[in-house]
């Protein structure tokens, strides 16, 4: 396109040289002027040419610029200008290369188009030359700051006849540019700043020979706007300004920047300032303030500016004069530095309590004092001020002041009140606690000093720092005591009690018994009595009701009849007594006495049983003895319970509901039967442990003697009955109960018959028999057969063992009927070679035999027959 323009104008020119008018005359030629670049300067560290030249001021002006590089002119930049509205004669013109301009040889030339159309002759060339090396080589740029994120190009120069083999940027190689005769370059894209302690480049340029060239550029970012740009001032003569310079700066950054504040309503000079902030003297009468500030480094430069009134501005400067410490208080003193009496002060004054006291300070003098209140005793402190004037912009908060407030020794008294034998004598015993609160420093009691005070009188005691309380006997009318500590530093506060009055009228307090539901600990409560005036007072043992007794107390405030008491400081299982007193005018008076166990348990003792029962054949009755209010009980006794047990019988329980019952009638037993008796006290937790005894009862005799009575009755009135018929009734007997005629019975045979009998016995396994009678019968022989039995062999003689009965024997002796009777008792069966020697005769079968007799036949049977009892012979047996 640039040639194809060349050419167009060359062919102009020819027309209007060669033309000629239709007279046949020469026409003069007018040619457009040729501008002239009246200067070129070169600026290396920005890589720019700037250029100046001359102007007609015509309108509509266009002109174009070319720049060339090397001494061939190569043109590598062509632009037209077009100058609208120019105010002087001369033009300028920037243009930044890539290429350091240092590298090689850059030219200008400009032309300028007459009537926007017509260009005039180009201008000469106008040329910076570039460096010329002729022994070294050298690299450009070198130690120069370049742009963060841009691109680069870098160049080495080397002397003619030298070969340039690589370059190297950070230890990378990149491939080389050739820019004309003796000059190589690189191109290298998004420059960052290293990470190193050196943020810089490090370029390394080597030829054939071996020959190493070395340059170093250091990366950096242009300034920031400055953003949050406020001004203000302290004492209306010196004027502040601070800012946020943005993105922070290594600290070994090259790139330098600066800082300048410019009054723009005002013919002060500028003002050189630091990074962040500024500080110049305010302009007499000046109110409102224009300024700007400027950010300059060799990257670039950014404006910020602002506008503000100087009064709104004021943030006043405190400075603390003096800390003066109490025990509960200290005060604070500081000076406001300044002009600034014609303007409203409001400071503020805090401590490490985030406790903030604010109050005005208009004080001509700029003195300010204020007094902390509610402060710890022996507590260290830190405390500020800050003030604003006009309630706009406060100061900033001065450094923090430590201090210590002084030690505080409070006491808290209690008394104990015992009426001695003398009804006119009573025994205080004064307790206290000393309570130091803080920690700052070490508090050292020396002592203390009881008084005691009554209608004028007064006494002192003096006690050791180790004693705690103290023992005085008074009178019966009322007294007023106080106890003080001595310390070497801080100061004390004297605690005081009223003894009331001795008063036997007084109302007994109210008893109850606390609920131990949960395991948290005492909930107490009281009915709030009008009379207490100063609040109430809870008193108890710290190990309960065991003796010593080491006395504890807490009190509560007016208007308040509730107290909680943790578990974890009282123990399980053991008995506490509160007592509750209401503070009055004339003292403290017993309200109300409350019992109860943090947490009951039903490991109690076990009762002792009080000998001796009272036993019969159907029950027993069981006493024992129980202090079931002894205070050293695990909880409160409910009752008892009594268990009773037979052997081998079910266990039933008997509850006595009333802990004051120790006696129990257990009813329903058995006659002369063990049983096992327990008698256990029990809680809301269950049983404690038992005691255990063993009783038998006593056998019911009477029921004895009316079986025994009963028959000998009978007999008696049998007796009786038959004593009319005595002689009948003894024919009857004697017949009965008389051995037959005739028989003998020989002792010592019926003996050996006996041994032999029962050790064959003992040899035979038989079972054992509930009942076994056995009657030897001796059947008489009818009317009919007398004759038969008289002839036969005598009955009393018994046959031998190895003798066989004869058949006569056998046949009169024994009824055939009885032949197969057998005992129905007996086990053992019956052998039929003992029934031919003796027959066995069953009462019951021979009743049925009877029965199947005619009555003659009875009649006759019971006559002639009678029963021997004895044993059986047999010689199988």
């Amino acid at each position: 396109m640039i040639r194809f323009r060349i050419s167009l104008i060359n062919l102009v020119r020819f027309y209007l040289i060669f033309s000629e008018d239709y007279s046949g005359c020469c026409v003069d030629t007018v040619w457009p002027p040729s501008p002239s670049i009246i200067y070129l300067q070169a600026i290396s560290d920005e890589q720019s040419l700037v250029v100046s030249w001359l102007v007609n001021h015509s309108r509509g002006d266009i002109y174009e610029v070319q720049v060339s590089r090397t001494e061939n002119y190569n043109v590598i930049y062509n632009r037209n200008l077009s100058l609208i509205s120019v105010d002087s004669d001369e033009y300028t013109w920037t243009w930044t290369s890539d290429l350091p301009l240092e590298c090689v040889d850059h030219s200008v030339r400009i032309r300028h188009f007459y009537n926007q159309s017509v260009p005039s002759p180009w201008s000469n060339w106008i040329t910076n030359h570039g460096a010329q090396m002729k022994v070294e080589t050298k690299i450009f740029p070198c130690e120069r700051i370049m742009r963060e994120h841009t691109s680069a190009m870098f160049c080495c120069v080397y002397p003619r006849g030298v070969d340039i083999t690589s370059m190297i940027l950070n230890s990378k190689k990149y491939p080389l540019i050739s820019i004309g005769a003796g000059v190589k370059a690189i191109a290298v894209d998004n420059l960052t700043i290293p990470t190193g302690l050196i943020k810089r480049l490090s370029l390394s340029c080597n030829n054939a020979t071996g020959g190493i060239g070395y340059a170093w550029n250091y990366i950096s970012f242009p300034p920031q706007k400055p953003r949050n740009l406020s001004c203000a001032t302290s004492d209306m003569t010196t004027v502040i300004c601070t800012w946020e310079s943005g993105r922070k700066r290594d600290p070994y950054d090259r790139n330098k920047q600066t800082h300048t504040i410019h009054l723009e309503n005002s013919d002060q000079a500028p003002i050189n300032c630091e990074q962040s902030s500024c500080t110049f003297p305010a302009v007499p009468q000046l109110e409102e303030y224009n300024i700007s500030l400027v950010v300059k480094d060799q990257l670039g430069e950014e404006t910020e500016s602002y506008s503000f009134n100087i009064s709104d501005r004021v943030f006043p400067v405190v400075e603390v004069n003096r800390v003066n410490p109490g025990s509960t208080h200290t005060t604070v003193s500081w000076i406001v530095p300044g002009n600034l009496t014609q303007l409203n002060l409001l400071c503020q004054v805090t401590t490490d309590s985030d406790s903030t006291t604010e109050l005005s300070c208009n004080n001509a003098s700029g003195l300010c004092q204020v007094k902390l209140e509610h402060l710890l005793p022996n507590t260290c402190y830190s405390t500020r001020v800050r003030c604003c004037a006009n309630g706009r912009l406060w100061g900033d908060w001065t450094q923090p002041i430590s201090f210590i407030t002084y030690p505080l020794v409070t006491l808290d008294v209690w008394r104990r009140i015992k009426q001695l034998s003398d009804t006119m004598t009573r025994q205080v015993t004064l307790f206290w606690t000393p309570h130091v609160p803080g920690s700052a420093v070490t508090v050292n009691i020396q002592g203390y000093i009881v008084q005691w005070l009554q209608e004028g009188q007064n006494w002192t005691e003096w006690k050791d720092s180790g004693q705690t309380q103290a023992e005085v006997s008074i009178d019966p009318g009322q007294y007023d005591f106080s106890v003080q500590a001595v310390v070497h530093t801080g100061s004390t506060i004297p605690a005081h009690i009223t003894i009331p009055q001795g008063d036997d009228g007084e109302i007994l307090p109210v008893k109850k018994r606390l609920s131990s539901s949960t395991a948290t600990g005492f909930n107490l409560s009281w009915v709030e009595q009008d009379s207490a005036t100063c609040g109430y007072t809870v008193e108890w043992c710290i190990m309960g009701n065991t003796v010593p007794c080491t006395l504890q107390w807490l009190k509560v405030p007016e208007g308040n009849n509730t107290l909680f008491l943790p578990a974890r400081n009282f123990k399980a299982g053991c008995r506490y007594t509160f007592k509750i007193y209401g503070c009055t005018e004339n003292g403290h008076r017993l309200l109300e006495v409350q019992t109860g166990y943090s947490q009951e348990l039903k490991s109690v003792q076990s009762p002792s049983l009080v000998e001796p029962f009272q036993i019969t054949s159907s029950s027993v009755t069981l006493e024992w003895s129980y202090d079931e209010d002894d205070p050293a009980h695990s909880a409160f006794i409910t009752g008892y319970l009594v268990t009773a047990q037979a052997v081998g019988s079910d266990l039933f329980n008997v509850s006595v509901a009333d802990p004051r019952r120790k006696s129990v009638t257990i009813e329903g037993l058995q006659q002369n039967q063990e049983y096992a008796f327990s008698v256990s006290a029990l809680t809301k937790e269950g049983p404690g442990q038992p005691t255990n005894i063993t009783i038998r009862t006593r056998t019911n005799y009477s029921a004895h003697l009316a079986k025994i009575l009963t028959p000998i009755l009978l007999l008696l009135g049998c007796i009786i009955l038959l004593w009319p018929q005595r002689k009948i009734l003894m024919s009857v007997l004697r017949d009965i109960f008389t051995y037959p005629a005739g028989m003998n019975i020989n002792t010592p045979e019926f003996d050996s018959f006996l041994q032999e009998t029962s050790e064959q016995l003992q040899s035979q396994k038989v079972e054992e028999c509930r009942c076994c009678n056995i009657e030897i019968l001796n059947t008489r022989p009818l009317l009919d057969e007398t004759t038969a039995l008289r002839d036969a062999e005598p009955m009393n003689t018994l046959p031998s063992p190895g003798s066989q009965p004869s058949p006569s024997a056998l046949s009169l002796s024994c009824v055939p009927l009885q032949t197969e009777y057998c005992p129905q008792s007996v086990t053992v069966s019956c052998d039929r070679t003992t029934l031919q020697q003796t027959c066995i005769s069953n009462k019951t079968y021979m009743h049925t035999i009877e029965e199947d007799l005619s009555e003659a036949q009875q009649v006759m049977l019971r006559e002639s027959s009678s029963v021997i009892y004895g044993y059986i012979f047999s010689e199988t047996l």
